[in-house]
């Protein structure tokens, strides 16, 4: 892999001295053996993925820190050994050295992202990023643990020490026999799909089609909706509205039960418009999917519930357990990986099944917020699980998008604008081009027209931030 040598300022290098050690950056003495590397690379690897600069220097009596780069690229190849066995096909990692005209050598800066599977470190032992420490995984459950959150193994495969009958006859599966498929009989059926094995139940089967899996799961399957009445980042038992609903049932059920239930809920706040109180709208796609996404790709192993808080001025929706494998917040609308596979594919058998377009639910909730003109979700990553808000905050207006557009890039046509205004007529889309152009906040690129046409800053263009367009 050809390595690129970036030249950084003097300020450059004494912000990257001065950096603090955390969960996403690491820093090391070019002295460091190479095996003692590989627990940083594995500990962010098995974690989020983070930073490493090699070749900086600590003096551990005062805390100050030295620029002492290697000699040459030569020199840091024992250093770069370790990734190129630890990532054998070259991804997941990329790596460049950093140079000042004013310090001594070249500091290794390497990126590593988050991968699908775990990492071992030289000693043979796994290591996991938290905080600014690589802790060693070496018990059994811990182990159970980063599988689960990798992806490489699923908590709803695990076998439950209870009768078969629960599932086998309970209503759940028989009215899903009779709709689906009624030429069959329920044990094969789910012995078939590997929902029942070695005489038991798996998770799965009982979060399917159980009529109670919450007494049997307890903590791991419930659905809590809350209403607090405040703008505040967090609520609190002074501002809840009522004692919070519990939903319950199987998963078929709970989803449609907790989607209705936060509708109704959500249909009652009301906000000082205009002229009078307006009801707070969200688009039902938007609840619905995100509920979906929430109850279908939780992590099952860990013991809590899905909590549905509804705000005044928004709806958060707090699934436990963090993205599996190589889901990050910055790939989750276009990467694809499912925790609960087997739930994923049998409830999608159901009559009219909450997962209609697999694999597309979040995408639909953006899509449905932005064409009634409101800010996107909001996906946030914590420690043991993740938030998804929908705010009650309306879009910017064209005019703005467009500008904010050209901030970033060189030009615009009329394409590209009606897909970030969500507005579908070109003529609409023309007609703002027009009112910008008019106060010379954009001006038409020379030589295109008709079907070419295109848009780029304008001599007042730089005036508009301190007095946006209406």
């Amino acid at each position: 892999m050809p390595i690129t040598t970036f030249q950084i300022s003097e300020k450059q290098r004494d912000q990257l001295l001065f950096r603090e050690e955390s969960h996403f950056c690491d820093l090391k003495s070019r002295e460091i053996a190479p095996g003692k590397l590989t627990k940083s690379i594995a500990a962010f690897a098995n974690a989020d993925g983070g930073e490493l600069f090699i070749g900086i220097s600590e003096d551990k009596t005062t805390g100050v820190r030295t620029w002492t780069g290697f000699e040459s690229l030569e020199a840091a190849n024992g250093h770069i050994q370790p990734f190129e066995k630890l990532f054998p096909l070259g991804t997941d990692f990329d790596y460049s050295f950093l140079y000042c005209e004013s310090a001594p050598g070249l500091v290794l800066q390497v990126q590593i992202r988050k991968t699908q599977e775990i990492k071992r470190a030289t000693d043979g032992e796994v290591y996991l990023r938290r905080g600014a420490q690589n802790l060693p995984i070496n018990t059994t459950e811990g182990l159970r643990h980063l599988e689960y959150t990798k992806g490489l193994a699923s908590f709803e495969n695990e076998l439950v020490d209870v009768p078969i009958d629960i599932i086998e006859n309970s209503l759940p599966t028989l009215e899903f026999m009779l709709g689906v498929v009624p030429a069959a009989e329920p044990g094969p059926w789910l012995a078939k799909q590997w929902l029942i094995r070695n005489g038991k139940p798996t998770v799965a089967g009982l979060l399917l089609f159980a009529e109670s899996p919450q007494a049997i799961l307890a903590k791991r399957s419930g659905i809590k909706i809350y209403r607090h009445k405040t703008r505040e980042a967090e609520g609190t038992r002074e501002t809840l509205a009522f004692t919070p609903i519990t939903i319950e049932g199987n998963l078929y059920s709970q989803i449609h039960a907790a989607v209705s239930r936060t509708t109704a809920v959500v249909e009652d706040i009301k906000r000082l418009g205009e002229e009078t109180l307006e009801q707070v709208q969200y688009p039902s796609e938007a609840l619905h999917e995100i509920i979906t996404n929430a109850v279908l790709h939780r992590d099952y192993s860990i013991a809590d519930d899905i909590h549905i808080r509804i705000f005044d001025n928004r709806v958060d929706v707090e699934s436990p357990g963090r993205f599996p494998a190589h889901i990050t917040v910055e790939n989750i609308l276009a990467e694809r990986f499912s925790r609960n596979g087997t739930i994923v594919r049998i409830i999608n058998k159901f009559p009219d099944p909450p997962n209609q377009d697999v694999g597309e639910g979040l995408n639909t909730a953006f899509a449905a917020m932005r064409q009634i003109g409101l800010k996107p979700p909001r996906i946030e990553e914590r420690p043991n699980s993740v938030l998804v808000s929908l705010k009650h905050e309306p879009l910017a207006s064209p005019e703005q998008l467009i500008l904010e557009f050209l901030e970033k890039n060189d030009s615009i046509r009329n394409r590209q604008a009606r897909d970030i205004c969500n507005i579908g007529a070109d003529y609409i889309i023309k007609r703002i081009f027009g009112l910008l152009g008019d106060r010379g906040l954009i001006e038409q690129i020379p030589g295109t027209d008709r079907s070419t046409t295109a848009y780029r800053r304008g001599r007042n263009f730089s005036s508009w931030r301190n007095e946006p367009p209406q």
